[in-house]
């Protein structure tokens, strides 16, 4: 072994996967072949390297795709007599060849020469090799493994692949396996120059080992050797990672005094580095200015580090200053400086800044990594934006910026967000076309979508074909299928995963016990609860009130108060502190039971105990006050909550509108509406809907059945606004007319509320009751006036669209378009499915270029493909699904992607 005497403990990754080359190092054809037919595409080969230009020859490129290792050391040693020639052509074959294009198949190639005794060659290569070598300790534990190999074919490393060694060691770092390649340098007879020795301490540093590289130095002083900025800054490195920061500016001071030694730019970053991990960004922004003061300016490396501290405690305001700061003193950011701030922006959902980020990047001339793009589809996937995301995978692919494993694991699970596991499953197909195989993070995402999407069937193969691809199954996995088992009321099924999970050692934590608690109360067994308690107290990971919160949630629901308060005494038996989320659960079982008295003085209890009451603890008690005929105390509590640092949202003002509505005061109703905008607070259907069953009221006698059908805000609906579109009152629709939709309008307006919601409201209700006249000329009369309600046109495509009316919906669309609008994704699908469904076959690829047109798409060729893909209409089909799967597995254990 290279490391002779020492075990190096590898750190496996799980990727057992990996492609298996044992038997496919030469392609089936050439494996078939003669040696004669090897011989003469070898020489003719080795013609064709010989002109000038070669490697763009296109027939050069046809032949190499398939080139095993062998054949490409056979052409080497052809040309045995030029060195710069055989390196040349081994950097081009292994990217050209499918069998050359990964580490263990270029070691093969790397064996061949030497086996060829082409060590010339080799030398040159093995620099190479280790250059491009992942920075992952995996990837050069093997190429070292491999060294040691080729040692017993009489191969000797040379000074020059040493030192690349040690540079690379360093950087990835592997500190202690560095100064054990150094021991073997000096046994084997090389003689070491200064930046060997500050390599060495250097990676040292790096992992930490600060004595170890202090003792190091010494050694090197006895050679002759002098401390110098280099090494002395290698030592403050190794101090900011043991968090030893009084002796890194030990250092830094003793440094600041000698004048071979004196700080510099990478220093004083390192310095600030370590101020800003240890969260002194104060003292961080004083050195910065210290620095600027002794005459060295802040390098990029400086200020990235801290635009990178500012991102991390959420201040990216200011770590954009920091970046305009950058611009202004001449100090170019980075590919690395953009990508934090790119990442913090789409974490916080500011993905259009992100975006503006983004180009302007482009702009300076900054091409982004895969990190970068990454972060950013990443970003538009969290939004349910894949149409953006896909085109930033096209745009990464025409810059030659190889897309990896995470950037198709963020496409898949944008898919599976938007209830598209099906296509998140046919994307595979493009990762293998990427010579990448799935990981586990990709399977886990995958069963994620299926069974949220109610698939288990599905879930369960993709679950099974895990251990064909030689990937396990962790605890995420498991907790998936029993999430999904246990919202489908198959309990005895999740208890079985349970049971497989604890066979196969995985550890259970708090979620996954939580959804089976979740499980058994809602389908009424709370005796199982306790056991399930007693389990996570066993296996130590009851550690929060969440698992004891959704029994509660049951236990009040079903009006049992006395068995939620004893839940609650156990809960502090256990040593768990009440949250907020467990006091406004127990003051909404009270409340559902119309006992607000004791809700009330739960709530004064919260304030006493520092327990801070929330807006929906607020608003629990607000509605059931209103409920209760008590507005004015509900009024008194609402214009309360801001002098406890709370905001009302929508729908605690909705309970007081309602409230006002039903005792037939309109006008007070309309006065809270104007008081909630002035705070900064839009209306939502809820109050819509209330007000306009108020209206009908007004001018019509029937119109109280309208209120009493128009829903209760019950406090199970507060925590999603997602359900708004759920409280259309189908009475209200029915008659309501065009009056009643401009009277609400004009008194809204005078609220000082936009109106694109309220026409969103008016005709989707509208479209629901099959008013798709009146609605299609309400929308028809507000695009006109230059607004866009997106959801009103939506509903409108989507109702011609069941009823058939394709050229009415043309029509419609037209009307849109011409008034600068454009309609959504999904309702262009529905067209064109529609219209391919009808034999209009043209008139939907019309509709798929205007699309793209419409859209500002810039590379239309490029990411049309993907368009296509996510518009091509597809039932989900279980065989094809399975057959892919299949295919997956049998790419794992047989064939190699083509590149």
């Amino acid at each position: 072994m290279l490391l002779r005497g020492t075990k190096i403990v590898r750190i496996a990754d799980g990727h057992s996967y990996a492609f298996r080359f044992l038997s496919m190092f030469s392609s089936p054809s050439l494996q078939s072949s003669s040696d004669q037919t090897m011989e003469g595409t070898a020489f003719h080969i080795s013609s064709l390297i010989n002109k000038p230009n070669w490697e763009h020859d296109k027939t050069l490129k046809s032949l190499a795709s398939h080139m095993s290792p062998h054949l490409a050391g056979k052409i080497i040693g052809l040309h045995s007599n030029n060195v710069e020639l055989g390196v040349r052509f081994f950097k081009w074959v292994c990217r050209q060849s499918a069998h050359c294009y990964d580490l263990d198949g270029r070691i093969q190639l790397l064996n061949v020469l030497v086996s060829c005794n082409l060590f010339g060659v080799a030398q040159k290569a093995v620099v190479l090799l280790i250059k491009e070598c992942d920075e992952s300790e995996n990837g050069i534990v093997k190429l070292m493994d491999a060294f040691d190999e080729m040692t017993e074919m009489g191969f000797r490393l040379s000074y020059p692949c040493y030192s690349t060694l040690l540079m690379r060691l360093a950087k990835s770092n592997m500190g202690f396996v560095a100064f054990l390649v150094y021991r073997r340098m000096v046994n084997e007879g090389f003689v070491l120059g200064g930046i060997d020795y500050r390599t060495v301490v250097n990676a040292l540093c790096k992992e930490g080992f600060v004595q170890a590289a202090e003792m190091f130095c010494c050694r090197v002083l006895r050679l002759g050797f002098g401390l110098d900025t280099h090494v002395c800054s290698s030592l403050v490195l190794g101090n900011c990672r043991k968090d030893n920061l009084r002796e890194a500016f030990r250092v830094f001071e003793k440094m600041s005094k000698e004048e071979k030694c004196r700080p510099n730019s990478v220093t004083f970053s390192i310095l600030i580095h370590g101020l800003c991990e240890a969260g002194r960004l104060e003292q961080a922004f004083q050195l910065k200015q210290e620095m600027v003061e002794k005459g060295c300016q802040p390098s990029t490396r400086t200020y990235t580090v801290l635009v990178k501290a500012m991102c991390d405690i959420g201040m990216i305001d200011k770590a954009m200053n920091m970046l305009d700061e950058m611009i202004t003193k001449a100090c170019a950011p980075n590919v690395h400086t953009y990508t934090i701030l790119i990442d913090r922006l789409c974490r916080e959902g500011k993905t259009e800044e992100a975006n503006g980020v983004f180009r302007k990047m482009l702009k300076d001339g900054i091409f982004p990594g895969v990190v970068t793009f990454n972060a950013l589809i990443n970003g538009y996937c969290k939004e349910g934006r894949v149409i953006s995301a896909f085109e930033l995978l096209s745009v990464m692919e025409k810059g030659n910026c190889k897309p990896n494993i995470r950037t198709f694991n963020e496409l898949m699970e944008g898919l599976c967000r938007v209830g598209k596991s099906y296509k998140a499953l046919f994307l595979l197909s493009r990762v293998v076309d990427n010579g990448l195989l799935p990981d586990r993070v990709a399977y886990n995402i995958l069963v994620d979508g299926f069974c949220k999407e109610n698939q288990l069937n599905m879930a369960f193969n993709i679950f099974n074909s895990m251990n064909s691809v030689g990937l396990e199954p962790d605890g995420f996995t498991f907790t998936a299928l029993i999430d999904g088992l246990c919202k489908l009321g198959r309990l005895e099924q999740a208890n079985g995963i349970l049971g497989s999970m604890v066979k196969k050692g995985i550890f259970l934590d708090e979620v996954t016990f939580t959804a089976l608690i979740d499980g058994h109360c809602k389908v009424g067994k709370a005796k199982d609860v306790f056991f399930l308690f007693e389990n996570m107290l066993k296996n130590r990971c009851l550690t929060t009130a969440h698992a004891f919160n959704c029994f509660l949630d049951v236990l009040g629901k079903d009006y049992k108060l006395n068995e939620a308060n004893a839940m609650l005494g156990k809960m502090m038996k256990y040593g768990l502190v009440p949250s907020v989320v467990t006091h406004t659960i127990l003051i909404d079982g009270h409340c559902r039971a119309g006992e607000t008295t004791p809700s009330l003085k739960m709530l004064e209890q919260m304030k006493q105990t520092g327990c801070s009451p929330n807006v929906y603890t607020y608003t629990i008690i607000i509605n059931a006050l209103c409920n209760n005929g008590r507005v004015e105390e509900a009024e008194a509590i609402l214009f309360s909550m801001s002098s406890f640092g709370v905001s009302p949202n929508n729908f605690t003002y909705a309970a007081l509108v309602k409230a006002h509505v039903k005792a037939g005061r309109l006008d007070r109703a309309l006065q809270i509406v104007s008081t909630m905008v002035k705070n900064g607070c839009q209306p939502n259907n809820h109050i819509y809907s209330t007000l306009l069953s108020g209206f009908v009221l007004l001018n019509n006698a029937t119109g109280a059945g309208a209120i009493n059908s128009s829903g209760d805000l019950e406090s199970r609906s507060l925590s999603s606004e997602e359900n708004d579109y759920n409280c259309f009152s189908n009475h209200v629709f029915r008659l309501m007319d065009v009056h009643h939709a401009l009277r609400i309008r004009d008194e809204i307006k005078k609220c000082g509320v936009p109106t694109e919601d309220l026409y969103n409201f008016l005709v989707v209700g509208l479209c629901k009751e099959g008013r798709i006249t009146e609605a299609d000329q309400l929308t028809q009369d507000i695009v006109k006036h230059g607004l866009f309600p997106d959801k009103a046109i939506s509903s409108i495509i989507e109702h011609y669209c069941k009823t058939c009316k394709y050229d009415n919906c043309l029509e419609f669309m037209k009307l849109v378009l011409d008034n600068k609008f454009v309609p959504s994704f999904a309702s262009y699908c529905l067209v064109i499915h529609g219209l391919r469904n009808e034999g209009r076959v043209q008139e939907a690829q019309r509709l798929v270029s205007d699309f793209l047109r419409h859209t500002g798409i810039e590379d239309k060729v490029a990411v049309t493909p993907y368009i296509e893909f996510l518009m091509k209409e597809e039932e989900y089909d279980p065989d094809e699904c399975l057959k892919l799967i299949k295919a997956i597995e049998q790419v794992n254990y047989k064939e190699r992607p083509i590149i």
